[in-house]
């Protein structure tokens, strides 16, 4: 959407209209999802030489260390193929031990950029590799369906799933039934996460009934606990404070391939969108700049937004806002609740792209 006409005050310039994430109703083909499993932007030149442990927290070099043996170990015959022949045969073997390995820490520890470093790491074509959240990872079986899913990722090398959470019984059984089938033939597992294997869907459903079906995900994997504060935090000072709408308005004006939106108007949008396309939602958008920021009125609302905010971090879209500050978002009852991880994560993310729209605001 663009026009002629400069906002009021503006540059003579600065000629055309922000985008809006509202006026975008994006459609996603299934060969998309599956080509764009691959690390984000962000992590695209992420190495483990370029992490940088806490000389406080011994265990970040010893999961650089580990992930590193774990990338060198992937060598062998699947990569050629073998994985998909065995996947035709009556009785594949199954693998002697866990099949992948489990990072699992507080947000902002560099899982992501280990998760990543790994991907990088093994000696693979980035065909056979997968990288991808555990919520692509059920958008791509919703796309593909299921048989689809597991012929298309079985002659895979590596599977990487970034985030990983149970969040209701459907998912257990289908992640359960899908990692099991993907074992078998060969392929690979390493996952993050903010909550042990065995611990996995406590406080958002009766994960006691479930318990065979978590174990069994559980039994896929090594844990490797990485501790450490939330870096992007950690000497960096606080997120801005919100603007007022006029500022947040004029930098929309201002920045080439600005969104503005209202984010009342945003949080209904993205009711009406399936999260699996909330990536494509932002494709080209250079600055998401928003007014009106409120408290987030439900659960549902509040998770979808937690996609849109992984979307945006992954992409490292600078976002500007007016109205209440990021950390305000989510209610005390959301917070202290079963998805209180998700919720912390979306604030430390939001927080950080609010650091990186700072610029966006003329002095």
């Amino acid at each position: 959407m663009s026009s002629s006409t400069a906002f009021p005050g503006q540059s003579p310039l600065a000629e055309t209209a922000p985008l809006s994430l509202c006026a975008r109703e994006p459609h996603v083909p299934a060969d998309r999802l599956v080509a764009e499993m691959v690390p984000p932007p962000r992590f695209d030149s992420v190495r483990f030489d370029t992490y940088v442990p806490d000389p406080n927290q011994p265990s970040q070099s010893e999961a650089v260390t580990v992930l590193a043996g774990f990338a060198a170990g992937l060598g062998g015959a699947h990569a050629t193929g073998a994985g998909r022949r065995r996947w035709f045969s009556r009785k594949p073997a199954a693998p002697a031990g866990p099949r992948g390995v489990y990072l699992d820490g507080g947000y902002g520890v560099g899982k992501t950029h280990l998760l990543a470093s790994l991907w990088h790491a093994t000696p693979a074509e980035p065909s056979l590799k997968a990288f991808g959240t555990f919520v692509e990872l059920t958008n791509l079986v919703g796309a593909l369906g299921f048989q689809q899913t597991v012929r298309t990722l079985s002659g895979h090398r590596l599977l990487c799933i970034d985030e990983f959470e149970l969040d209701d019984p459907g998912d257990t059984v289908l992640v359960s039934s899908l990692l099991r089938r993907l074992v078998e033939a060969g392929v690979a597992l390493a996952a993050t996460s903010n909550t042990l294997p065995g611990k996995l869907g406590e406080g958002r459903f009766a994960a006691v009934d479930f318990l065979r079906e978590i174990q069994g995900l559980s039994s896929h994997f090594r844990p490797l606990r990485i501790d450490g504060e939330d870096y992007r935090h950690r000497g960096l000072p606080e997120a801005p404070p919100p603007y007022d709408d006029e500022q947040v308005t004029r930098a929309a004006y201002a920045t080439p391939g600005a969104s503005l939106d209202n984010f009342p108007g945003l949080l209904d949008h993205l009711a009406r969108v399936h999260p699996s396309r909330y990536g494509a939602l932002t494709d080209d958008i250079g600055a998401v700049c928003l007014t009106g920021v409120t408290a987030v009125p439900d659960q549902s609302t509040a998770l979808r937004l937690v996609v849109l905010a992984d979307r945006l971090y992954d992409r490292e879209v600078p976002v500007l806002a007016s109205g209440l500050p990021f950390d305000r978002l989510f209610s005390d009852e959301m917070l202290n609740g079963g998805y209180r991880k998700k919720y912390f994560r979306a604030i430390s993310r939001l927080t950080a792209l609010a650091r990186d729209a700072k610029g966006l605001v003329a002095q």
